[in-house]
């Protein structure tokens, strides 16, 4: 059966790549004012003129109050805020070294795919503006994520060198990850001008981490601390700037999957850069009910021996559906 569907599957992933760190939906320049929406969010390196390192990813997600009764929902920590949202999300990425003609690199960055549901909520106390979300995540990594079919695909559409080194992936293995994000607004102008605080801890088979950051929004915008309420004519324009600090423990991309310990190539924990600095500027045009967001993200070194930097861009179309 899975066979017979795997280009079925294929084909539907490659609709969100050929135009690629991970999607995070949860702060506050993402906000969408609404408990029931769906979006699409598409991360490419294209969009910086490259192809390394987190090369591409792609995200369906959807909100909806109905997502509640959800039995993985119970999992999730939930402080009982003014609102709460409920939400499903399917997420695939890849990983490539930063050299895609040589198949097995000393001290570069594996390939690797990952392919993994999202079980979250998203708390908003609109009293003392502060927002809380947690995700569950559940999923593969490995061939079975896809990684190497989906890439292959994306760069034959685009004429471009198809990477010769996806069967020196990482292995198979299971992705099971927790994580927990809290974000405080500490000023606020308005609705023109905003800065909050977020600090964020994920632990699992896929990787272990910590992350500080602040954000500043500039320009026209619904206040993501505000109370939820349907989409209104208005047209809200704004841009936002999120520096980032990550503390890493663990990434089974770079390093293996806990339980498989057979992947071909892997990088020493003693070559992984356990710092590392995100920043992210992104432009948000939002009008009735559609919001649409561009980006650019740059992430400092990842390896001792890597590359110095990483750059990659992204969109983001969200139809609210009440």
């Amino acid at each position: 059966m899975l066979v017979r569907y795997r280009w079925i599957i294929i084909s539907l992933l490659i609709g969100l790549n050929v135009s690629a760190q991970e999607i995070d939906n949860a702060t506050s320049y993402k906000n969408i004012n609404t408990d029931s929406y769906v979006r699409f969010s598409l991360d490419n390196d294209y969009f910086s003129g490259r192809d390394q390192q987190y090369t591409e990813g792609a995200n369906l997600e959807v909100c909806n109050p109905a997502l509640k009764k959800n039995p993985l929902t119970w999992l999730l920590i939930n402080p009982h805020y003014t609102h709460t949202r409920y939400g499903l999300g399917l997420e695939q990425a890849g990983y490539t070294p930063d050299n895609l003609h040589i198949e097995n690199q000393n001290r570069d960055r594996p390939y690797a795919g990952t392919l993994f549901f999202k079980t979250f909520l998203l708390a908003t106390d609109t009293v003392n503006k502060q927002r809380w979300s947690t995700t569950l995540s559940t999923g593969v990594i490995g061939k079975i994520a896809f990684g190497d079919e989906i890439q292959d695909e994306a760069h034959r559409l685009l004429h471009n060198v198809v990477p010769p080194g996806w069967e020196y992936q990482i292995a198979d293995d299971m992705i099971l990850n927790y994580q927990v994000d809290y974000e405080k607004q500490l000023l606020a102008f308005r609705n023109i001008l905003s800065f909050e605080g977020d600090a964020s801890a994920r632990a699992g088979t896929l990787n272990d981490k910590a992350s500080i950051g602040v954000t500043a929004l500039a320009g026209y915008f619904e206040s993501p601390f505000a109370q939820i309420y349907r989409k209104t004519g208005k047209f809200h324009l704004y841009m936002y700037d999120r520096p980032e600090l990550d503390i890493i423990g663990y990434d089974a991309t770079l390093e293996g999957g806990v339980f498989n310990h057979t992947s071909p190539y892997t990088i020493s924990p003693a070559d992984i850069n356990r710092t590392v600095f995100i920043n992210r500027v992104g432009w948000v045009a939002s009008y009735k009910r559609v919001t649409l967001e561009y980006f650019q993200c740059y992430t400092s070194r990842e390896l001792g021996s890597g590359p110095k930097n990483n750059k990659w861009g992204g969109i983001q179309i969200a139809v609210a559906l009440r």
